[in-house]
């Protein structure tokens, strides 16, 4: 397997890899652009966005700045939205919803490094999938970890930091996550 093949697999790769640091800089040079854009470029930006991301369904809105590590990795539905500042580190898919609101300072990590001394040290990481179901609201400054889905129609309130899974249909906040309540 390639490097990439390993790393789109959730196994242990070189991210140092000359495939893999092309593609990293090629969506580097793609955010700072959609980041340089003014309210006035909307045309532009989107164009800059469907050139990042992986697959995009319907209308979308997104805040820059904007940060993520391939872009490709990254599919969301229609009504999509995502406000200023987030980073979502994407070496494994990051599969969103439609009309999935996402508040500043949102960070969704699919990257993940080895718990073991010696493999950390040897460079290797890898990565675990986020899946995020449709009409969910995901608050400010929420961090999501690697390998974590979150079912439809859920609220996680700003600053929660979502470790596991969570059931559709309710309100989950804190560090770590945990359900508050069910939600209509």
């Amino acid at each position: 397997m390639t490097e990439k093949e390993k790393m789109m697999a959730g196994e242990l790769y070189k991210s140092w890899d000359e495939e893999l640091t092309m593609e990293r800089s090629r969506a580097k040079q793609l955010t700072y652009q959609l980041n340089q854009t003014k309210d006035t470029e909307d045309h532009y930006r989107k164009q800059l966005i469907h050139d990042l991301f992986g697959t995009i369904e319907g209308e979308i809105g997104l805040e820059p700045p904007f940060y993520c590590d391939y872009g490709y990795n990254i599919h969301v539905g229609d009504g999509f939205f995502a406000n200023y500042n987030c980073v979502f580190l994407d070496v494994c898919e990051i599969r969103i919803g439609k009309r999935v609101l996402i508040g500043p300072n949102v960070q969704l990590y699919t990257a993940t490094h080895p718990m073991d001394r010696e493999t950390r040290a040897s460079g290797l990481e890898s990565g675990r999938p986020i899946t995020i179901g449709d009409d969910v609201w995901i608050g400010g400054s929420v961090v999501i970890n690697p390998g974590v889905t979150i079912g439809e129609n859920v609220v996680v309130g700003a600053g929660a930091v979502v470790t596991k899974d969570v059931s559709p249909n309710v309100f989950v906040a804190g560090n770590p996550a945990k359900e508050i309540r069910k939600v209509d």
